[in-house]
């Protein structure tokens, strides 16, 4: 028998299970996420950028790419994941953010020497590159340690990434008012500060199977629309009627609530977990837990002498012969497999092109004539319909593939193809279209996400997912700097270039090459939309080419895991005592 605890021991080791369950991890990650995307708020600063330096728009692209090639290349945080706990990454992510930045805001504040173009470049690769390390070391590892609801765990994560630019936008605001330069600071320390106070929390953690899970989820999911309502309401009456600085802090403190209330769900469900814990541990049943230490050091032992005669095969040797979709990977047959192939053409297309539309708002807005005010109300619009496509592609496609087992891969293609109606409202400039246009392509952009990162993680299983998924991530800034930089950087200068010259201005060293009307951006987005609609053909022979694995039950592995180690844990305590004589004794035969 166990003795009762004492009613402080009891709220102490319930406090213990809070901050040390997975829920309260996912909570975190929550936490850490909502400030990460802010990548997706160069739109904002970048003007205060081309003015400070004076820099044309072919530089402020080429800065854009850099960017976006710092965000998504994660390889290096993806390999130091592979050998190092979670919060190694997240360490040197946090690092990473507040130097890049930082040094940002030092050379357009003036405070500095006027850094050279490499400079800037190498600045913002810097401090964009920390959102891949955030992502790998708390996004990767939520995905570990909830392998069956892997869907709505991306969705979710993802979705508070596509919030965070409106987060950040009503914070800053409140703090700073409209001084965009304070910005860029801002998102130098705040993602920085958020990491290093939740390192030890992101962490492996031994799977457990909840049948509740996927409502928890739900909570959590509930409780971010809420979170989106309410921004896309501020946004709407900011819009309409303008808000001070002081209702911009009212507006942020409830922002603040709605980010912390998620822990009322950790506190539920741990407390949930604690109180069947403690029914285990007070039951009268005899139960040897000792038992258990010996029989699964004994297996592993036994498992690795039979091992030491098999050797393994060289991954080189076996790289062009993968196992089944489904099964693990390894990198090198992962990254030669034409799925991969495929998966990162249409990545490239679809990513690339919304991507260039999101960093160009700014400038966008201006040749078309809105106010710069309006700018942040793109932006903000972008942020919140990227939850949203992230939210909607994570949670709907798991429940399509569950219930109907439909296709990720299908969904793809559907978003690649809404996206092409969002790049021709912006190349033929219709009436009020900026705003549909930004709905559509923060729609697109964030539902693109999660169904490439759910897809390599079925395709090409869970063993080496830290590298693979920021594998996958390196489509975004190829497609950026093919789209953005060489078509829609380039076309904007050539166009800028012939209205000075018609006009008679020549054009100072150090000053901003502007462009004015609806041929500055025409152009490119109808090159966008055909590039997009090639990836909308090319994720086609994904789907054709994965359909009969998405008709099997691509789980069922992880079920059977799980059932097995409840099927371990539930086993009689004398079933488990006499397989532990049992293997003693054949110990001592040996």
């Amino acid at each position: 028998m166990v003795a009762a605890s004492s009613p402080g021991g009891s709220m102490k080791s319930l406090a213990i299970q809070i901050l040390t369950g997975r829920w309260f991890m996912f909570f975190a990650s929550l936490l850490i996420m909502s400030t990460a995307g802010a990548t997706y708020m160069f739109g904002i600063y970048s003007e205060d950028i081309k003015q400070a330096l004076g820099y044309d728009q072919t530089t402020i692209n080429l800065l854009s790419f850099f960017k976006d090639l710092g965000g998504n290349v994660g390889v290096l945080g993806g390999l130091i994941n592979e050998v190092t706990p979670p919060w190694v990454v997240l360490f040197i992510g946090a690092i990473l953010n507040f130097f890049g930045y930082f040094m940002i805001w030092l050379a357009v504040t003036k405070r500095i020497s006027e850094p050279q173009v490499w400079h800037m470049c190498l600045y913002i690769c810097i401090g964009a590159n920390s959102q891949s390390f955030a992502n790998t070391g708390s996004l990767v590892t939520c995905v570990k340690n909830f392998p069956e609801s892997r869907g709505v765990v991306l969705g979710v994560l993802k979705g508070y990434v596509g919030l965070s630019g409106a987060i950040i936008t009503q914070l800053f605001h409140a703090l700073y008012g409209e001084d965009t330069k304070s910005l860029i600071l801002m998102i130098g320390w705040l993602p920085a500060a958020i990491s290093f106070a939740f390192l030890r929390t992101i962490r492996i953690m031994k799977v457990q199977r909840q049948i509740n899970e996927l409502k928890v989820f739900y909570n959590f999911l509930y409780i971010s629309l809420g979170l989106a309502t309410f921004l896309m309401v501020a946004i709407i009456i900011n819009k309409l009627s303008g808000f001070t600085q002081s209702e911009f802090g009212g507006s942020a403190a409830v922002v603040i609530v709605l980010l912390l209330l998620p822990i009322i769900v950790v506190f539920l469900e741990e407390k949930k977990l604690w109180t069947d814990k403690q029914v285990a541990l007070n039951d009268p049943a005899p139960i040897n837990v000792v038992t258990e230490e010996p029989n699964s050091k004994d297996d592993d032992e036994d498992s690795m002498e039979e091992e030491k005669g098999v050797e393994t095969p060289s991954c080189w040797t076996t790289m062009f012969n993968p196992p089944e979709r489904g099964d693990d990977y390894t990198i090198l047959q992962a990254l030669f497999s034409v799925d991969m192939l495929i998966l990162f053409v249409a990545s490239i297309c679809g990513l690339g092109g919304t991507l260039t539309a999101i960093d160009n708002l700014g400038q966008i807005g201006i040749s078309l004539g809105y106010p710069r005010k309006s700018i942040s109300t793109f932006v903000s619009l972008v942020s919140i319909w990227n939850y949203f496509g992230r939210v909607v592609s994570g949670v709907v496609s798991e429940i399509f593939l569950i219930k109907y087992k439909f296709p990720r891969p299908v969904m793809l293609t559907m978003i690649l193809f809404l996206s092409c109606a969002g790049h021709l409202l912006i190349a033929f400039n219709l009436p009020g279209g900026l705003y549909v246009a930004s709905v559509i392509i923060g729609f697109c952009f964030g539902a693109q996400w999660p169904l490439l990162f759910a897809i390599i993680s079925e395709i090409f299983g869970l063993k080496y997912y830290s590298t693979l998924y920021n594998f996958g991530s390196v489509a975004s800034p190829i497609g950026s700097y093919l789209l953005n930089v060489r078509v829609a950087g380039y076309l904007y200068d050539v166009e800028a270039d012939r209205q000075n010259k018609l006009l008679g201005i020549i054009r100072k060293k150090g000053e901003d090459l502007s462009c004015i009307g609806t041929s500055c951006f025409k152009l490119s987005f109808i090159i966008i939309t055909a590039v997009t609609f090639f990836g909308v053909l090319v994720s086609t022979v994904l789907v054709i080419r994965t359909r009969k694995f998405y008709k099997s039950d691509i789980y069922k592995k992880f079920r059977e895991k799980a059932l097995a180690a409840e099927m371990e844990m539930a086993a009689p305590a004398s079933a488990r005592s006499t397989v532990a004589e049992e293997k003693k004794d054949d110990v001592k035969v040996k």
